[in-house]
């Protein structure tokens, strides 16, 4: 409560941002949410690819993973997917958190990595694991489904 700033809008809130502590304030925390969102997207995409074409062979879904249209196994790779994508970004989702909530505490993001994991363990950097999972994966499920489907709609081919 000690740090509310009261501000009366988004267009406020930057003006006042931009005025009070300097342009680059508005970007504080962008390297690490760009470098999660590439982080996320990569494992997400790749790792969906990789587990349909894995599933595809054990005959649980259809021959060919086909059964049902192939959604049961897409719904199960991009499940899995979400997981591991959200494994691998959660760290810099916490990063970039700290940086943006406090930074005048750290130098850098890699200064942020280091300070969390000295001051409070590396299993800090998975905090809030939970809930970013039940937020990503509907997400992941219904994006990556969607995108399959229209792709095979529109060229013919699977998109993943």
């Amino acid at each position: 409560v000690d740090q509310r700033r009261n501000y009366k809008g988004v267009g406020n809130c930057i003006a006042r941002i931009a005025k009070e502590e300097g342009a680059p304030a508005l970007f504080t925390g962008a390297p690490a949410t760009v470098l999660r969102a590439c982080l996320l997207s990569a494992c997400a995409m790749g790792i969906t690819s990789e587990i349909k074409m894995r599933l595809s062979t054990t005959g649980y879904f259809g021959e060919g993973g086909k059964a049902f249209g192939g959604v049961p196994m897409l719904f199960c790779a991009t499940l899995v997917s979400s997981f591991c994508a959200n494994t691998v970004a959660n760290p810099f989702d916490v990063v970039k958190s700290r940086m943006q909530s406090s930074a005048a505490e750290y130098g850098s993001m890699v200064d942020c990595f280091v300070k969390t994991v000295a001051d409070e363990g590396v299993l800090k950097l998975w905090s809030g694991f939970v809930p970013a999972f039940l937020k990503l994966a509907p997400y992941t499920v219904i994006s990556l489904l969607l995108t399959d489907h229209i792709t095979k709609i529109v060229t013919g081919k699977e998109a993943l």
